[in-house]
C-alpha cells in the first residue's frame, strides 16, 4: 500500500500542534493567580448526580475544558461522563482532539438546528445522567448570541443550563467572529460559574424565544462580570455571523485593491 506523505506530514503537524496547545493551556493555568467564584453550583450538581448543560461562549473556549478537569480533580474525581458539542469542520476536529487530553468526550455537530443529530445525542446523554457542554453561539455566530438549541434541549430533558465564563488580566482579544479571548500566562484570572437556569418543559415557540433570550442575557452578564473583575471592559456581542464577517472583509479587501 502506498503511503501519502502529505497526509502523514499533515497528521504529524496536527498532532504536534495539539500537544503544544495542551501544554500552553496548562502553562497558563499553572502560572495564573485564579479567583474562582460559584464553583459550588457545579459541585452540588455533580454530588447530587444531576446532569446539566454547561454553557460558555465560543470565544472563551480555550481554558474551559481545563477548568472543569481541574475542578473534578479538586473534588477527588478522576473523570466524569462529560461530552462537548463540537462542529464537524476542520477546526472542530482539531478542538475535539485537544479536549480529549482533559478526559472530555465530544458530540459532533451543532445545536443551531433543533432536529439535528447533535441535539438528539445531547438528549440521550442527559437522559442517561451524563453531562453536556456547549457553546450556544458556535460554530457560526454571531458572537455571544445564543441559538435556540440549548434551551430546547434543556426544556426536553429538565437539565439546567449552567453558565460559565473566564477572563484573564493578560490577554489578546482577536478580531475574529467570536471575539476570541487568548489568555497569556503569569497574571491574574477569574473563573465564574453562574447559578443554574431551570428551563420549564413543554415550551411553545414564544416560550423558547423567551428562555433563549434569558439564557443569553445571563451569559453575557456573567462574561462581562468576569472581564470587570480583571480590569477589562466588557466585550460587545457580535452582529455578524462567521460567514457574513468573512464576506464583509473580502469585500473590503477587494475595494482596497481597486483603489490602488
Amino acid at each position: 500500500m502506498k503511503l501519502d506523505k502529505r497526509a502523514i506530514g499533515g497528521w504529524l503537524a496536527s498532532s504536534v500542534l495539539q500537544r503544544l496547545v495542551v501544554l500552553y493551556v496548562r502553562l497558563v493555568y499553572a502560572t495564573t493567580r485564579w479567583q474562582v467564584v460559584g464553583d459550588g453550583f457545579l459541585r452540588r450538581l455533580i454530588e447530587g448526580r444531576e446532569p446539566c448543560i454547561g454553557a460558555f461562549w465560543h470565544g472563551r473556549m480555550l481554558l474551559a475544558p481545563s477548568s472543569m478537569w481541574r475542578l473534578l480533580r479538586a473534588m477527588g474525581r478522576d473523570s466524569l461522563p462529560v461530552h462537548m458539542v463540537i462542529s464537524g469542520h476542520g477546526d472542530g476536529l482539531f478542538i475535539s482532539a485537544v479536549i480529549r487530553h482533559f478526559a472530555i468526550g465530544t458530540i459532533a455537530g451543532s445545536s443551531n438546528r433543533g432536529g439535528s443529530a447533535a441535539v438528539r445525542a445531547m438528549i440521550r446523554c442527559l437522559k442517561a445522567g451524563e453531562y453536556v457542554v456547549i457553546t450556544p453561539d458556535g460554530p457560526n455566530g454571531p458572537a455571544m448570541r445564543a441559538s435556540a438549541g440549548t434551551v430546547t434541549v434543556a426544556s426536553l430533558t429538565g437539565a439546567p443550563v449552567l453558565p460559565y465564563a473566564y477572563a484573564t488580566r493578560h490577554r489578546r482579544v482577536f478580531d475574529s467572529w467570536d471575539r476570541f479571548h487568548f489568555p497569556l500566562p503569569f497574571g491574574r484570572g477569574v473563573i465564574l460559574w453562574g447559578e443554574p437556569i431551570a428551563v420549564p418543559p413543554d415550551l411553545d415557540r414564544a416560550g423558547i424565544e423567551y428562555w433563549r433570550s434569558y439564557v443569553e442575557e445571563r451569559m453575557i452578564a456573567l462574561t462581562a462580570e468576569a472581564d470587570r473583575l480583571v480590569g477589562h471592559p466588557a466585550v460587545v456581542p457580535g452582529t455578524l455571523s462567521r460567514a457574513a464577517l468573512q464576506a464583509q472583509r473580502r469585500a473590503g479587501r477587494q475595494t482596497a485593491r481597486g483603489q490602488l
